[in-house]
């Protein structure tokens, strides 16, 4: 049976346009559309649409007044959807337990990079943050993780190697 694609992760930050540029800059996400503000209130012309601000109701819900979105794209052509919501307003996660993995819902984003020293600096030196030093998955495997955040608290893992590269042959 042939396997679906990832398209797309959807990550809230509370600053979109920064967000942007870090994403684009230290991760190296290619932009595909600029933040663009979406408002489900019709007094405001400019940024409503009748059509979208049903759409986003029923996804959302009836709470939601207005957020930015913006896409960009890995190299392999996965999506990230970054999203400010504006009304109810983006919170970050309080710092000592933004990390919630006991919970369900999506825990982290993890990236494939070789050269896993100089990601993982890369973002500790760019406003995010070192969660881990780097890890080898097995001794002797030279299969390494590390994990890390942006600076919005959100999680990021990094590989080493790609996922089917990490798990293929894995003892059970």
């Amino acid at each position: 049976m042939r396997t679906r694609a990832f398209n797309h992760v959807a990550v809230s930050v509370t600053d979109i346009d920064s967000a942007m540029r870090w994403y684009r800059d230290v991760i190296q996400m290619t932009t595909l559309v600029e933040p663009k503000e979406i408002t489900t209130y019709e007094k405001e012309q400019e940024n409503y649409d009748p059509y979208l601000a049903r759409f986003v109701s029923t996804i959302f819900g009836p709470r939601l007044g207005k957020f930015k979105v913006c896409h960009m794209s890995s190299a392999n052509g996965v999506g990230i959807e970054l999203f400010q919501f504006i009304e109810p307003a983006s919170e970050l996660r309080p710092e000592e337990n933004n990390f919630e993995y006991w919970k369900t819902g999506y825990s982290h984003i993890c990236l494939t990079e070789p050269n896993i020293e100089d990601l993982a600096d890369k973002i500790a030196v760019n406003g995010g943050k070192r969660r881990t030093d780097i890890m080898e998955s097995a001794p002797g495997s030279g299969k390494k993780i590390c994990f890390c955040e942006d600076p919005f608290g959100n999680v990021i893992e990094i590989y080493s190697h790609s996922y089917e590269q990490f798990w293929a042959n894995a003892q059970s």
